[in-house]
């Protein structure tokens, strides 16, 4: 039995959308007003829009609950999966001592907390976001960010901000490559017009980030490193993104803005050192002097980490990791039962149980590796790891249910209703394009998803009103971002990360104004790309079919794992060198103390 998706239950378009809304209206009232809990707003907005795709739109019961069920069981895996590798190789840090050796050299660069923010939250969080994404960025950066000392909800409200202009390009540019896939618009121009919108945000988050953290007034002690900081990422951004393609603007734009900042703080400290009113004014002692051995034996987790992120995310290497371990499997009674409102074809329902090629599971082996480097033996990482288990059991409920309401809006049409409501607006389109984004990426949590979700309307829509396809499709891309910081999904790993779990509505009240203001942002630049400035737009022919063979993709894995192994083993082998040999160089926080030596404020 095959059941279409209806779009127009009431058989008024513009009384549907607000039906549709419903739900997700819901999660805004429980989270801000209401102060619920994540994972009980998740439940009820779940039961809600259970109910309505019921009632109106006609699904089958069994249908929505297979939904339900579907979307709760990705919620485990891969994405609570991820978050358990992030949290677990943060925990090992913590319970071997490393980190203390971390705070000590991270105050050596700065002890500022605007200056870690740009470091960790904006240029370390894009690089991971390039490599990973799903969730590992802010949840990596966070954990980082409150083991120095910041302020929880800051910690979190902060890395869920900068995880924004990164987005579109995550997991080596995953999102754009779906939305040239349902749309039929060439990666490459889906790039460039991404390019030529998200390093206009680039150039002013990190102000933006610190405006939050501090205030106008304080933001403006550190503008050269703002200013740096800004240009440097954006820069690379573009260029990547308009000359190289979608893969690789993040973790360029994150390295270089990185080393960009660090260059400067050797030549510049800022007048005073700020941080959080409520924090001890405590610093780490001047006399504490650590070998880059010992510093290189505390990064060694996340050097390890960062470079199984990097591998993981190449598409050779989750091709041979396949080829090995992949169980995929078509959701029983589920798979092909719904039928595309649109057309004739039906909706597929698989899972992909990619237990070797996770993200998750490359960070859980990067963690278990690290461990005799850091002094633990296996035994200690295994009790580590079960208590990271326990940590998490509330959060990962809490992203199990946000996903299984994701799937029932999804498949019973819902948020198509929405998005053929604003697709009646006509020459304004443009403007409401990056909002289908933005709502889709709510939705999921995932800009990859709302790409395939709403990018063949994006197309559609901006065809039929004269204007070129590419300004809305991308559209759906740079909005897409903005919702990432108030997805239930996103708040749910962030809370999960700064011990905030069961209090995501205070998270969902920090980020929801900035995500509203800077979506507006994004309104105004595509209506502006469509109509005013058009030259912006690149020319582009059609999609060249990939010659690319699954035999060829497995050799070139297999020599990834290859340099993998070998990056590790360097690892290890200049780790247990510098240690042995600890007082060869020495790395001194009395001698990188900032210049004024005044206490925080």
């Amino acid at each position: 039995m095959k059941w279409t998706q209806v779009i127009d239950p009431l058989n008024n378009i513009a009384l549907s959308a607000l039906l549709a809304t419903v739900p997700i209206a819901f999660i805004f009232w429980a989270l801000i007003i209401k102060k619920m809990k994540g994972y009980q707003a998740a439940v009820w907005a779940a039961v809600i829009a259970f109910l309505i795709a019921v009632v109106f739109y006609k699904m089958p019961v069994s249908l929505a609950l297979l939904s339900a069920a579907h979307g709760a069981l990705y919620g485990l895996f891969p994405i609570a999966w991820i978050i358990i590798g992030a949290i677990f190789v943060f925990n090992i840090s913590v319970k071997s001592g490393q980190f203390e050796i971390i705070k000590h050299f991270m105050a050596s660069i700065s002890s500022d907390r605007r200056l870690q923010a740009l470091l960790i939250a904006f240029s370390f969080g894009s690089f991971l976001e390039g490599t990973a994404g799903f969730g590992a960025p802010v949840a990596i950066t966070a954990a980082i960010l409150i083991g120095l000392g910041f302020n929880p909800l800051y910690a979190a409200g902060i890395c869920l901000v900068a995880n924004t202009v990164p987005v579109a390009f995550g997991s080596v540019g995953i999102p754009v490559t779906v939305a040239s896939q349902v749309s039929g618009i060439p990666e490459l121009a889906i790039s460039q017009m991404v390019g030529r919108t998200l390093p206009l945000l680039s150039l002013l988050l990190p102000f933006y980030l610190v405006v939050i953290i501090c205030g106008f007034k304080r933001s403006l002690e550190v503008m050269p490193a703002i200013l740096v900081s800004g240009i440097s990422f954006a820069f690379f951004q573009w260029f990547t993104s308009n000359y190289l393609g979608p893969a690789l603007p993040d973790i360029f734009a994150g390295i270089f803005s990185m080393i960009s900042l660090m260059i400067l703080l050797r030549f510049w400290k800022p007048a005073t050192t700020w941080r959080f009113p409520d924090e001890p004014t405590t610093s780490a002692s001047g006399n504490t002097t650590y070998s880059n051995g010992q510093i290189l034996r505390a990064w060694a987790p996340f050097i390890i980490m960062t470079l199984f992120i990097l591998t993981w995310g190449l598409r050779p290497v989750k091709e041979t990791l396949d080829a090995i371990g992949l169980i995929k499997f078509n959701i029983p009674w589920l798979h092909n039962a719904i039928q595309y409102h649109d057309s004739a074809s039906l909706l597929p329902q698989t899972f992909k149980f990619n237990f070797l090629s996770a993200s998750g599971t490359g960070m859980l082996i990067a963690a278990f590796i690290s461990l005799p480097l850091v002094g633990l033996k296996i035994k200690e990482g295994l009790r580590i790891f079960l208590a990271t288990l326990n940590q998490l059991k509330l959060p990962i409920l809490t992203i199990a249910s946000v996903l299984g309401f994701a799937y029932i809006v999804n498949n019973s049409g819902i948020s198509i209703t929405i998005a053929g409501a604003l697709a009646k607006t006509g020459i304004l389109f443009p403007f409401f394009a990056p909002i289908l984004g933005w709502l889709g990426v709510f939705i999921t949590g995932s800009d990859t998803s709302s790409n395939a979700l709403f990018g063949r309307l994006q197309q559609a829509t901006a065809t039929s009103i004269g204007v070129d396809p590419v300004v809305t499709v991308s559209a759906n891309c740079s909005g897409g971002v903005v919702g990432k910081m108030i997805s239930p999904q996103s708040i749910a790993v962030a809370a999960a990360a700064v011990g905030l779990a069961g209090k995501e509505a205070n998270l969902f009240g920090f980020t929801v104004r900035h995500s509203f203001i800077i979506l507006f942002l994004v309104c105004i630049i595509t209506l502006l790309q469509a109509y005013a400035v058009p030259w912006v737009i690149p020319t582009y022919m059609s999609i060249q079919n990939s010659t690319t063979t699954v035999k060829k993709e497995l050799v070139t894995g297999a020599y990834y794992l290859l340099a993998l192994l070998i990056s590790v083993i360097a690892v290890y082998i200049l780790t247990r060198r510098a240690n042995r040999h600890p007082d060869l160089y020495r790395h001194s926080e009395r001698n990188a103390r900032l210049p004024d030596g005044q206490e925080a404020e």
